[in-house]
This record gives structure tokens, C-alpha cells and sequence, in this order.
């Protein structure tokens, strides 16, 4: 799962980054209302998380240019101001949600799961074959017996599943569970690939990810 957050209190920041990231789930971090828009408009989130107060443009002006432009990832606004009119405020510039500083992380975690659920309408599982992705608890089965594997691992199969049928760049595949944030020239992807198929062969699947030469992998036809 990746998530956008645009934060400029390098205190918070931190401190939902590292939570986050400690559930598993891969974070964009960037502290101005500008960069936060181009971020949210070229990657493909499961959630944004916006601060209302940034540099540049401000999280609602955010929120409304990327409903606009059609972005329907779930939004979760924050802000240290708590009156009605500016929830009204948030919630009415296409937000799902809205979060009033300090909060408890338990909470905000839970409103998190809440929202990426719903927008999966309730669909919790990715099949392909043998292969089962139970998109809430993050496990994978093959058939009737569970393939034990690594967040990384779990977060490739994932965007893999996802984007069944299309092939997809190893560039792609950093940006997208390792972030913005990578080394390009790494071959991080490989050997997690690697791996993944030394797991996957374990139940008869060793050929489940398909190698596109000179353009990266795919899973399906």
C-alpha cells in the first residue's frame, strides 16, 4: 500500500512516517502544498494524507485541484483548527476525512485502514490462479497453504497482482514500493524478484512472474 503525506511539521512528519512505515505501508513525504500536487497527480496512491496549513498552495486548494483532475484516492485532512466551519471546509473540497492535532496514532491508524478499505469497496482479495493476496491482513496463499513472505516481497507481488497483464519497469516498481526516494542504478528489484520466485516455486509456481526482456516483469498473459 502507498501513501502520500504532505506534512510541513517535521515533528509530525516523522512521527506518522515512522508509524506508517512500521504497518508496513510505503510513504511519500514531501512539506510543501506544491510538490504535494505533482506528487498525488503522477503517482498512483491508496491515500493522501494533507496538512491544511502548507508552503505553497494549502492542503483544501490541494484537495479540490486533485478531484478536479479526477484523483479519487481517499484524502485525510489535518489540522491543528477544530471548528465546525473548517471541517465543513475540508470535507466539502473532496476530502473522506478530518483529523484535528494531536491525535492519537491508534485512531488515525484505524481511520486510515477504514478509508483504504473503502476504497477498495470492500474488495479484499486479489486471485490470480493459485495465487490469493488477502489485501487486509497482508498474507498470501497458494491454494489452501499461506507463502510466508517479506513486506518488500508482499509489497512487489502486490503492485504486480494489481497491474495484472501490464509489464512493469523496474523503475516503476521503485517508485512504487520503495518511493521516491531510490538509487536507480540499485538492482534491489531483482534480487527481491529473485526471492519471490524462489518462494513461489516452493508451490509449483515458479513461473507466475514473468520476465519482459529490457523492460522489467508482469504477472499474467
Amino acid at each position: 500500500m502507498r501513501i502520500l503525506l504532505v506534512e510541513d511539521e517535521k515533528g509530525v512528519a516523522k512521527f506518522i512516517k515512522k508509524g506508517l512505515e512500521e504497518e508496513n505501508y510505503n510513504v511519500d513525504l514531501t512539506v510543501d502544498g506544491n510538490e504535494g500536487l505533482s506528487f498525488a497527480l503522477t503517482g498512483q496512491y491508496d491515500l493522501i494524507i494533507l496538512d491544511i496549513m502548507l508552503p505553497g498552495i494549502n492542503g483544501i486548494e490541494v484537495c479540490k485541484q486533485l478531484r478536479q483532475n479526477g484523483i479519487q484516492a481517499p484524502v485525510i485532512m489535518l489540522t491543528a483548527r477544530d471548528t465546525v466551519k473548517d471541517k465543513v471546509l475540508g470535507l466539502d473540497s473532496g476530502a473522506d476525512d478530518y483529523i484535528t492535532k494531536p491525535f492519537s496514532f491508534d485512531e488515525f491508524l484505524a481511520r486510515v485502514r477504514a478509508l483504504i478499505r473503502r476504497k477498495k469497496d470492500n474488495f479484499t482479495a486479489l486471485k490470480y490462479k493459485e495465487l490469493t493476496i488477502d489485501t487486509v491482513s497482508h498474507r498470501v496463499y497458494a491454494g489452501e497453504s499461506e507463502v510466508i513472505l517479506r513486506p518488500k516481497e508482499y509489497a512487489i507481488l502486490h503492485y504486480l497482482l494489481r497491474n495484472k497483464g501490464l509489464v512493469l519497469s523496474r523503475t516503476q516498481i521503485l517508485a512504487n514500493v520503495w518511493g521516491f526516494d531510490f538509487d536507480p542504478t540499485t538492482n534491489v528489484v531483482d534480487v527481491h524478484i529473485k526471492a519471490l520466485r524462489d518462494k513461489l516455486s516452493q508451490f509449483s509456481m515458479s513461473n507466475f512472474i514473468r520476465s519482459v526482456r529490457g523492460t522489467g516483469y508482469m504477472v499474467g498473459d
